[in-house]
């Protein structure tokens, strides 16, 4: 599981002007006609073609709980597609994100300072350019130890350092544990 990329991805979702299909009929023929036919549709979700054309022909209607999750997370990750680019874009061009989390979070500091990690919950706006790296971050496949780097990064710039009024000898943000995280766009 990824915790940050999946946080990204609900976060476009919530920019969805159609609500993605909810049970296994429809969201069979959805994934069939996206995969152009139902062999394609077979081998992604690990199960046999016959098993596939049963659920497009309404035979079937209540999957595995293991099938169901992949088939839900299967067509949300290709529904509404122009939406979700759009949405991507506005964020990294001129909306930014909001990240909302609670996390141990500490940094390295020069001798003398307070750098004690500690929980904290923080909803911090971040600027179109880290949005912008997150989600090609999360394009090109990136782990969630990646991302979180980024996000790091991004809080050590925007909570931490003010963008640069204050913490000017910060050196890096250790962003773990976390209990719960969130993203807006």
């Amino acid at each position: 599981m990824s915790l940050i990329g999946d946080g990204l991805d609900a976060a476009v979702q919530k920019a969805f002007t159609r609500p993605a299909p909810k049970s296994a009929g429809p969201q069979m023929r959805y994934l069939v006609k996206q995969l152009g036919g139902t062999k394609a549709a077979a081998q992604m979700l690990r199960v046999s073609q016959r098993t596939v054309e049963r659920y497009v022909k309404d035979q079937i209607k209540k999957p595995r709980p293991g099938l169901a999750a992949r088939l839900e997370r299967e067509v949300k990750k290709r529904w509404q597609p122009q939406i979700r680019a759009r949405a991507k874009a506005k964020a990294a061009d001129t909306g930014g994100i909001v990240i909302d989390t609670r996390a141990r979070l500490g940094y390295t500091a020069p001798i003398g300072s307070t750098d004690q990690d500690r929980v904290r919950h923080l909803t911090v706006a971040l600027p179109a350019q880290y949005a912008a790296r997150l989600f090609d971050a999360q394009e090109t496949g990136a782990t969630d130890q990646e991302l979180q780097e980024i996000a790091a990064e991004a809080l050590k710039e925007v909570y931490f350092q003010d963008g640069g009024r204050r913490a000017g000898s910060l050196e890096e943000v250790r962003f773990t544990d976390i209990e719960h995280l969130e993203f807006d766009l």
